[in-house]
């Protein structure tokens, strides 16, 4: 485990492999809550859960990095190699010419709403990053955002997106490199998703 500068109430914990078993329950319990709000409308699946979670859980190159209150689990973030991650997640990028192995897939952020705009969403960030580095290889950092219609009815009023903080990070959506996946949609049921890749050059430490 590698422990990161602390932020002020909060400690960063990084795991990887199977140092991550024991934190798996924490994690999916933090994917369902934030994930059943807008954008993903997720509607949580413990099953769902334990078949996203055991690609991290099964690569010695995978992180997560843990957000703690104490002893408490406030936020997680995830990511390993994008060529130990199912073919779902790598078919869009093998379909426009990239080397998988060399693109370091950051799986998701989820964090508890009132510990937001604490700056935990960059630590997120650096501390994947700077993993990828300290593996090699690595020319991309990428990620997926689901796909919603701007004027869908169920966007809460006044709803701010995540994509402002994501080009500031130098994070670049490609149209068109896009994934589908399915899941429980709050009031729907299952149905696939449009997921879009978003890229940035990894550069050298």
């Amino acid at each position: 485990m590698r422990t990161l500068p602390v932020i002020p109430g909060i400690t960063l914990h990084t795991l990887s492999g199977a140092a991550i078993l024991p934190h798996l329950q924490a994690i999916a319990a933090l994917r369902i809550a934030v994930f059943r709000d807008w954008p993903y409308l997720y509607d949580g699946d413990l099953a769902y859960e334990r078949e996203y979670l055991r690609v991290y859980a099964a690569s010695p190159r995978s992180i997560v990095v843990l957000a703690c209150d104490g002893a408490r689990v406030v936020g997680a973030s995830t990511g390993l190699p994008l060529a130990e991650d199912d073919a779902a997640f790598q078919a869009p990028l093998l379909a426009h010419g990239f080397d998988v192995g060399q693109v370091f897939y950051c799986g998701e952020s989820v964090l508890l709403p009132e510990y937001r705009g604490r700056g935990i969403g960059h630590a997120f960030f650096d501390a994947r990053e700077a993993h990828a580095r300290r593996l090699g290889g690595f020319a991309w950092t990428a990620f997926a955002a689901v796909d919603r219609a701007p004027d869908d009815p169920r966007k809460p009023a006044g709803h701010r997106g995540n994509e402002a903080f994501w080009h500031k990070r130098g994070y670049v959506r490609q149209p068109g490199m896009t994934m589908q996946l399915h899941w429980n949609e709050v009031g729907v049921g299952e149905i696939a998703h449009a997921l879009t890749f978003w890229l940035r050059p990894l550069e050298a430490a």
